[in-house]
């Protein structure tokens, strides 16, 4: 019951509100309702008082989060469209908390016959798991919860019943090995196979779930302390992070690369190859690297008598890795900028790939657009891009859009689309390996963190490539034309349990992307790069809640904010403001500003007199959130008013901008 009481905070506290306000003369009764503050849940508090978290945004002196060091092994049987894989996993329990057992994801299981999930899929047999152990003894199978060694397997959930309780400060290896089908375009089309030349593949080794400072406030409540909430196919991830060594066998012919630096190059590539790869590196051009003449066994790779090269990669701080197997793609490379990483005083550099089907020729330039996204995303975030390469795969026949990966991103083809929207997918999964591969938000349950913040970053950077114009618009215009006919759902509401697919989609994309450029019309450019930039240092390579975000800006700003979070983050109200009157007498002008919609926000108002001078007028948010739903301007004899028109940079998001303008004779 006290869970309970706490999750019905917030409504009694609008109850109590509106009965207060009911209680008030007709007279001075405000017509709106009022935001009321934030109250974050008990878990988040309770972070707070242990001193993991603060209310200013940081993490807390006492922050934590656990560590993995993976070893994978995967074998790819291009034929089969099979892939068998061991793990070696040595678990670090950085958390203050004694744990009984471990919780790893399966996500090849929303496959499985009969799982959950919220779209048609190939059925598959999911993770064929061969072998357990846990501290040097077998874990079997077991077909209740008992005392370890021992696991089973919850739909996309893999529990490991521990020997011993893992104590605070320990470490213990677990290993595994498994096999499953490919599916031709798994998990939503997030991996897959194309043709006979191309595989990507993704979700597909048991992957420590994670617990953290706050799911670990769980087990009071009697719940499990990790989040292992299913994969339906909808809502994206949340994983730790941790060191991996990765290797990689796949038949002479097929080249692969993954997230991790590519350790034995000279080992797996043809000479030829090898030599373009490495000049690639010091190649601010492109560096054609593979090209149709060099496709197939002994040309693009070394062979084997084995009939298997082994690809090895190692990386270090990510939260997942992924790979692709190609042996008919163009490979494009070249160097790209990413700022002073190491603090030495010069300039850095990353590798950027792009992999492409030659019958897809709009590729051509994709390395252009993943040049100038990787460059530009560390200028403008504050935050060099950390890692050794950035690979784009063209995916065409399992993807239609993008989706992102530590250091790879899988796109569809974009052979009928405008050159534009391919730049815009490539530049929005690279702006991804700053939200949530660096800053590794939750998105199984707030993916609005990462898609809104990306969709918003992904805007300036078209901006910067095209030399001006308004990409900012688009979103706008999405959000706004979905909440214009009611089927928006609230932002801060789980993932996974929106209304519709418009109102999920809405929620992650145009709508928290538009409240970034409103934010940063409230704060100023200043203000709102600082607040922006400070959340990204603060909370790289940790994981960051929504409360988190809003208390950085409450502190950049000096505000207290929480009307805007409220309005925007927790409603579904809408922005409506309209230039009611405007009158003159005695040589005066009273205009008349109202607030017809449910969302305060300051109305910015440019009055145009007759001789050309502009007056810039403002009525703060404070009136209306004291209930009022209406303002005068009082403007003082001189040149009559010609014009008058609400927020004339069209920035905030009204509902109705029919009423936003006013004009003498009209």
């Amino acid at each position: 019951m006290r869970h309970l009481s706490i999750r019905l905070l917030p409504v009694l506290t609008f109850m109590t509100t509106v009965a207060m306000l009911e209680a008030q003369s007709p007279a001075v009764a405000p017509r709106r309702p009022i935001p009321y503050p934030v109250v974050p849940p008990q878990g988040f508090r309770d972070a707070v008082a242990e001193g993991t978290r603060t209310l200013t945004g940081e993490p807390g002196p006492n922050y934590w989060q656990q560590w993995t060091d993976y070893e994978l092994r995967a074998r790819l049987f291009p034929p089969e469209k099979r892939l068998e894989g061991t793990a070696r996993l040595r678990y670090h329990n950085r958390s203050p908390d004694d744990l009984q057992f471990l919780a790893l994801q399966l996500l090849q299981n929303v496959h499985l016959p009969g799982a959950r999930r919220n779209e048609p899929m190939e059925v598959t047999e999911g993770f064929e798991l061969d072998q357990i152990t846990v501290g040097g003894r077998g874990a079997p199978e077991m077909s209740r919860p008992g005392p370890g060694p021992g696991h089973m397997v919850f739909g996309t959930t893999l529990v490991v019943f521990l020997p011993a309780p893992l104590n605070s400060g320990d470490s213990i290896q677990l290993t595994i090995s498994w096999a499953f089908h490919v599916p031709q375009a798994g998990a939503s089309s997030r991996m897959g196979w194309s043709e006979d030349n191309l595989f990507h593949i993704a979700y597909w080794y048991p992957q420590m779930a994670v617990y953290d400072d706050i799911v670990s406030f769980a087990e009071i409540a009697g719940l499990t302390p990790w989040q292992i909430d299913q994969f339906t196919g909808g809502s994206e991830f949340y994983a730790g992070f941790g060191s991996y060594d990765l290797t990689v066998e796949a038949p002479p012919g097929w080249v692969v690369m993954a997230t991790g630096e590519l350790e034995n190059a000279e080992q797996v590539l043809s000479n030829p190859v090898l030599q373009r790869y490495r000049r690639a590196h010091d190649s601010d051009s492109v560096v054609h690297v593979m090209t149709e003449a060099d496709f197939g066994a002994g040309k693009a790779t070394k062979t084997s008598p084995s009939g298997l090269l082994s690809w090895h990669f190692t990386s270090d701080s990510v939260r997942d890795v992924a790979f692709s197997a190609v042996r008919a793609s163009n490979w494009d490379a070249a160097r790209t900028p990413v700022g002073d990483r190491d603090g030495d005083g010069s300039v850095d550099y990353a590798l950027v790939n792009a992999f492409w089907r030659p019958e897809l020729p709009n590729w051509k330039d994709v390395w252009r657009y993943a040049q100038h996204s990787l460059a530009f995303f560390s200028q403008w975030t504050g935050f060099p891009y950390p890692w050794p390469h950035m690979t784009a795969v063209e995916g065409d026949g399992i993807i239609s859009g993008g989706m992102e990966f530590p250091m790879m991103t899988l796109i569809g083809g974009y052979a009928e689309s405008d050159l534009s929207a391919l730049h815009g997918v490539t530049a929005h999964e690279l702006a991804h390996m700053w939200v949530p591969m660096i800053v590794s938000n939750d998105e199984r349950r707030y993916a609005w963190i990462d898609e809104g913040t990306v969709s918003f970053i992904t805007t300036q950077a078209q901006n910067a490539f095209y030399g001006g114009g308004d990409h900012e618009s688009e979103d706008r215009q999405s959000y706004l034309q979905i909440a214009s006919i009611g089927l928006e759902g609230e932002i801060m509401r789980l993932s996974d349990f929106h209304y519709n697919t418009a109102a999920y989609g809405t929620a992650s994309y145009p709508k928290p992307s538009v409240l970034l450029m409103v934010l940063r019309e409230l704060l100023g450019e200043q203000t709102f790069a600082r607040a922006f930039r400070t959340f990204i240092r603060d909370w790289a390579f940790k994981h960051p809640l929504p409360w988190d975000l809003f208390n950085t800006f409450n502190t950049a700003s000096g505000q207290n904010l929480d009307w805007f979070w409220r309005t925007w983050y927790y409603e579904t109200w809408t922005l409506d403001q309209s230039v009611g009157s405007v009158t003159t007498s005695g040589g005066r002008t009273a205009i008349v500003i109202e607030d017809r919609g449910w969302a305060p926000m300051p109305a910015r108002v440019a009055i145009t007199l007759e001789n050309g001078d502009v007056l810039r007028r403002e009525v703060p948010v404070d009136t209306w959130l004291a209930g009022h739903t209406s303002a005068t301007l009082d403007i003082e004899p001189g040149s009559p008013v010609v014009r008058v028109e609400i927020d004339p940079t069209q920035v905030f998001p009204d509902i109705d901008r029919g009423n936003n303008t006013w004009e003498r004779g009209r």
